[in-house]
């Protein structure tokens, strides 16, 4: 199953002009030198990261593109105009790798930040470039040389300062609705996300962060199983890992404790990248609503227990969105700790 964050598309540069063969024919002078001019050069192929922009799905329909040719040399010396560049926009945090080679070409991680990935071809050259004392009156030019062609692979591992992470139905894609203004499709079904969505959580004015809703993992999506490691990669940029779990599976879910849930996504973060385990990572129990109110902090902190988890834990209803506020706040008072402990590292 591909992904929208995941896009083939060939690219081709415009090909030189054709230098000219031509003569000087003025009256008066019947047997002019030569004077036919240089092709000129054919469009480059740029890349242009555009943070308006967070995924890759409308290269799921148009998947060729091709830069302008240079136009031919003329007469009286004259060159032909350049092609025409063309400039593709994509995502920021857009990874760009060359099919053919399997080489990394480059990284897109800033607003307006540009990659040539296919130069266009040189003109040719003309017949006048070929006089010398022996011919007079070369018939000789040289056409263009083609641009370049590549098939690229465009990855799309997103800039989001939050990632959430959990089986199929946690309910991530209810809680990045119910605090930001995204609106992910919601449904009682495994995989109903199937390419993440982000949101903008502005807890006060100018004062915001990136969510991510990365779709639901299973055991073995290390391996590539389910949807994979398409999923996982997503979470490598983020800088803190929110883990929902269900803290009352429902029939026909998944057949696992909170506990094995957490316990299961943890070796998929292992076996993908040990580096995610490292990152902080705060537990958030979801659906605490099909619990009576009394039983939930009982069952919720049986639940740590059996985990022995020591950092911050969360008790939540994401669908009514109660105790879903408190956890957005200490996010971004973690992320104001972060600023301000990287402003006095830099100033030792």
């Amino acid at each position: 199953m591909k992904l929208v964050d995941e896009a083939e598309i060939l690219v081709t540069a415009g090909d030189g002009g054709n230098g000219c063969i031509g003569f000087r024919r003025e009256k008066f002078i019947p047997l002019g030198g030569p004077d036919g001019g240089d092709g000129g050069a054919g469009g480059s192929v740029w890349l242009v990261a555009d943070e308006n922009l967070n995924t890759l799905v409308d290269f799921r329909h148009e998947t060729k593109f091709k830069a302008q040719r240079g136009e031919n040399g003329m007469g009286r010396q004259a060159y032909g105009k350049g092609g025409s560049d063309l400039t593709i926009t994509v995502p920021v945090g857009t990874v760009v790798i060359n099919v053919d080679t399997d080489e990394v070409i480059g990284d897109l991680t800033r607003h307006g930040e540009r990659l040539l990935v296919a130069k266009g071809g040189k003109g040719g050259l003309g017949n006048m470039h070929f006089k010398s004392s022996i011919n007079r009156s070369p018939r000789k030019a040289l056409p263009g040389l083609p641009g370049e062609e590549r098939t690229l692979k465009l990855e799309l591992k997103l800039l989001a300062d939050v990632g959430l992470l959990g089986f199929p139905n946690a309910g991530k894609s209810t809680l990045i609705r119910a605090v930001s203004a995204a609106t992910p499709k919601v449904a009682d079904y495994p995989f109903t996300t199937l390419y993440p969505n982000l949101g903008v959580v502005s807890v006060e004015p100018h004062r915001s962060f990136v969510i991510a809703d990365i779709p639901g993992l299973i055991e073995g999506a290390a391996e590539g199983a389910g949807l994979g490691t398409q999923f996982l990669k997503h979470l490598q940029r983020t800088r803190l890992l929110l883990h929902l779990v269900d803290i009352v599976p429902m029939e026909g879910g998944v057949e696992m404790s909170p506990a094995d849930q957490v316990r299961a996504i943890e070796r998929e973060l292992e076996r993908h990248d040990p580096e995610l385990l490292k990152k902080p990572r705060w537990l958030v129990l979801n659906k605490a609503d099909l619990l009576l109110e009394e039983e939930q902090k009982e069952v919720a902190e049986a639940i740590i227990a059996e985990l022995g988890w020591t950092d911050r834990w969360y008790l939540v209803s994401a669908i009514s969105r109660e105790g879903t506020w408190p956890i957005m706040k200490d996010i971004m008072a973690f992320f104001d700790r972060q600023r301000e402990d990287a402003l006095e590292a830099s100033q030792q």
